[in-house]
């Protein structure tokens, strides 16, 4: 009856353990395509950077590459997950180790008889030199479940070293552009105040021969201050992007100078966004996700498995002498072997509890990794209408600008002839200003659009890329800034 009642119970944990988990469906359904697919040539090349035809800018992401703070701690965290793999792996190996002693001991005298005379104790020697082996037999696979889940985890890391090297090269290029924008507008605003200046001169004049008013001079010497007002801001905006370049590169920025063309000069590259479906594949926080979500379902697996019976295996022999000179001796030949059983019976629920917060941290994944994918999508077509929205803006600002400038010009002309007022010059001075200013934030608008896009997309990549070849990738050789 006892014997009948073990199997029994063995039978219903080994059931219990050994079932096949569920697989549930991980993924949302996909669309077929993206609704706002510029038709475009696809893109091929993985380095995305290189489509602005910037040099400066392949420059500056070259040096991020090989100096960033964040990724040379990315790239400790894949060698302590790699680490960690081998560690798991270890259990599915025999342990052997060795050891060897000498001792000499000294007995007492007194432990002879109590009516005879006491002895001298007389010292003994003992040595030994033995191999002891020990093995887990890995009879229902918790312990490669085990190294299966480290080894899911040193795929996240790489993955995750993907995300942050695609978020540092997006904030290089961000950073970039911001520069040479400030550096821009700042242009602008000092031209501005240059041209305001020249029609002070004007109304000056004006009133100098009586044709204008106190009025009119202070009007227009506030347009000129409220431009200069503007020029600490541009340049304190200009240092901070400076600033920010240098920390990405792992740079002082001491000595440190960056060069910036105009942004009319920086290529906007033609983008198509391909298929949804390639989502799963381009995206490293797509494959984190998945990488994490096949190492919760593996510690699941060890977590019920660790329910069952576990079978060692033991063994050790060696030599044992009283002399140094018999140790050698087939006579001082010694072993042992041993084999033991270990089933949980009652541990206060802890194994069955262990097997429940594993369920729910892959079912916390499961949701991470749907989201992710959603939230890719989601992210691809806001960048796809900043692009397309985005375009048509600075071609709209464009116009303005070019008839604010064809109207602050004839305004001039007139004012100088006497056949305007200085509230009419004063609105068409005031409208070329922002205009000017506006088309630069518009194309600087355009470009972040375009960064966001290939982030979006996990930069240009096509095809299927492994944690080994990404683990091959070096990073770019250390280049010095200009």
């Amino acid at each position: 009856m006892a014997k009948a009642a073990i199997s029994l119970l063995l039978s219903g944990l080994m059931l219990t353990a050994c079932a096949p988990l569920a697989r549930e469906e991980a993924t949302p359904v996909i669309p077929a395509q993206f609704e706002r697919t510029a038709n475009r040539p696809a893109a091929v090349n993985s380095r995305w950077w290189t489509r602005f035809g910037a040099p400066m800018l392949n420059t500056l992401v070259e040096r991020a590459d090989a100096g960033n703070f964040d990724l040379a701690a990315a790239n400790a965290r894949i060698e302590q997950a790699e680490a960690q793999a081998r560690i798991s792996g270890a259990v599915l190996f025999p342990a052997l180790n060795a050891s060897g002693d000498g001792t000499r001991a000294q007995g007492s005298g007194t432990m002879g008889s109590r009516r005879g005379p006491f002895l001298s104790g007389s010292p003994s020697n003992s040595f030994s030199g033995v191999l002891a082996a020990s093995y887990e037999l890995d009879l229902w696979g918790r312990n490669r479940d085990l190294l299966s889940a480290s080894k899911a985890e040193a795929d996240s890391s790489l993955y995750a070293r993907e995300v942050l090297r695609l978020s540092m090269r997006a904030g290089v290029a961000n950073a970039w552009f911001a520069l040479a924008a400030a550096r821009e507008r700042l242009r602008i605003a000092q031209e501005n105040v240059t041209n305001a200046s020249r029609i002070a001169e004007v109304v000056k004049q004006r009133l100098a021969v009586g044709t204008g008013s106190a009025l009119e001079v202070a009007q227009q010497e506030s347009l000129i201050a409220q431009q200069r007002a503007a020029i600490p801001e541009l340049r304190q905006a200009a240092e901070n992007n400076r600033l920010a370049l240098a920390l990405l590169m792992g740079r002082v920025p001491e000595g440190l100078t960056i060069s910036t063309p105009p942004l009319r000069a920086i290529g906007l590259p033609g983008i198509k966004a391909g298929l949804p479906s390639q989502l799963l594949v381009r995206r490293p926080d797509i494959r984190q996700a998945e990488a994490q979500l096949e190492a919760a379902q593996a510690s699941l697996s060890a977590a019920r498995k660790a329910m069952l019976p576990q079978i060692s295996l033991s063994g050790q022999g060696g030599q044992r002498s009283a002399a140094l000179a018999n140790l050698l001796r087939p006579e001082s030949a010694i072993w042992s072997l041993a084999v033991g059983l270990t089933q949980p019976i009652f541990d206060g629920g802890r194994l069955a509890a262990q097997a429940d917060l594993a369920e729910a941290q892959k079912r916390e994944l499961l949701e991470n990794y749907r989201k992710s994918i959603v939230s890719a999508l989601v992210d691809v077509e806001n960048a796809l209408v900043a692009v397309r929205e985005g375009a048509a803006r600075e071609a709209a600002i464009s116009v303005v600008v070019a008839r604010s400038r064809e109207a602050f010009k004839l305004a001039e002309e007139r004012l100088r002839a006497g056949t305007i007022d200085l509230t009419t010059l004063l609105n068409t001075q005031a409208t070329l200003f922002n205009a000017q200013d506006n088309l630069v934030q518009a194309r600087l608008a355009r470009l972040n659009a375009a960064v966001s896009l290939f982030q979006a997309l996990g930069g240009d990549f096509t095809v299927e890329i492994s944690p080994a070849q990404i683990a091959a990738m070096d990073p770019a050789p250390e280049v010095e800034a200009p």
